[in-house]
């Protein structure tokens, strides 16, 4: 009997004494009568900031992730729509007339180009390529010569050019696979100027980006090879201010332009760059005749100003006669300038 009483008396005072111990530390966590609370620390009321406008913002988040499921739906709607349309395209794209003219750059100059200047060759290709895939009019497109640092260029930075469309990339010299009776080189130190394109031949621009380090290079090998040579009507139509040499994608894209316009004058004003500072050859004339009669008429009045310097000493009636002049001599600018 003694021995049942006694484990159940140990248990219930173990119970107790816990129970006195969580009181005793409660009373010993609350503050007395004389003790303040501890302040909260700035990182701890960002916290509960945080938290607290988390919560409140609840809502909010809800009705964005709606919208966002909206704006995609949308946006998946619209990509649809555009895909049709570019089927649209593709057939339009179908419908292009193809010219027979073979346009050819010659990349034969590969070791002449520093690494800087093979890469600026790379970019004027894609963008020929680019164009004469937009082209309503695109030509029979070839790469001639390719090989050696443009080909490791295109490799490293493009590898896509192996799949390029409507381009005859060869590693062989045009002139071991096109007839030499049927190619035009185009160089400007040519002194033949082009009329119009003949379309059954074949038009060489060289792959030359060389800064004129090489000039009249083009020329010197065209000759040799007993090549017909000719120059862009660039100088009938147009007076700029640098030299009359264009960079390889722009004469591809003056090309082009014509092949659809059939008019020189309004492809090379779409074409060329405005810092080539190009205007038309008609309204150049006009302004050198203003700038030649306006520079006469400055002469004029020069020389009137230094005979009055001499009339200075003179009488009377001798400067009235001098200032109806300087009225006629102003009369006349005024009259060149409006």
């Amino acid at each position: 009997m003694s021995s049942e009483i006694l484990p159940a008396f140990s248990e219930t005072s173990n119970v107790e004494r816990k129970q006195d111990l969580n009181e005793d530390q409660e009373e010993n966590q609350k503050p007395g009568l004389g003790e303040v609370f501890e302040p909260i620390s700035k990182r701890q009321m960002k916290k509960l900031m945080k938290q607290k406008q988390w919560e409140e913002q609840r809502e909010l988040r809800k009705q964005k992730r709606k919208e966002k499921r909206k704006r995609k739906q949308l946006e998946r709607q619209c990509q649809l729509e555009s895909n049709s349309e570019g089927s649209d395209r593709k057939r339009i794209r179908r419908d292009v007339v193809y010219s027979p003219l073979r346009l050819i750059i010659d990349c034969s100059f590969d070791s002449l180009m520093v690494l800087k200047d093979i890469k600026k060759l790379h970019k004027q290709i894609q963008r020929c390529y680019a164009e004469n895939r937009r082209a309503r009019h695109p030509v029979q497109f070839y790469l001639t010569s390719h090989g050696g640092q443009l080909k490791k260029n295109m490799d490293e930075n493009d590898k896509g050019w192996v799949n390029w469309k409507d381009i005859h990339i060869k590693p062989e010299h045009y002139s071991e696979f096109i007839q030499k009776e049927e190619l035009i080189y185009l160089t400007s130190d040519s002194p033949n100027v082009l009329k119009e394109l003949d379309e059954s031949k074949a038009y060489v621009i060289g792959g030359l980006v060389d800064h004129n380090h090489h000039k009249g290079l083009t020329y010197k090998q065209a000759s040799e090879h007993g090549i017909d040579h000719a120059q862009l009507p660039l100088g009938n139509f147009v007076k700029m201010n640098s030299r009359k040499v264009l960079a390889i994608n722009h004469v591809f894209e003056i090309i082009l332009e014509y092949l659809e316009t059939r008019d020189w004058q309004e492809a090379f004003f779409t074409i060329l760059p405005q810092r080539k500072g190009a205007v038309p050859t008609d309204k150049a004339c006009e302004s050198s005749s203003h700038e030649k009669k306006f520079a006469r008429v400055e002469g004029g009045l020069n020389s009137d100003s230094s005979e009055e310097e001499n009339r200075n000493e003179l009488d009377s009636p001798h400067k009235e006669e001098k200032q109806d002049k300087e009225t006629s001599t102003e009369s006349t600018v005024n009259s060149i300038l409006h």
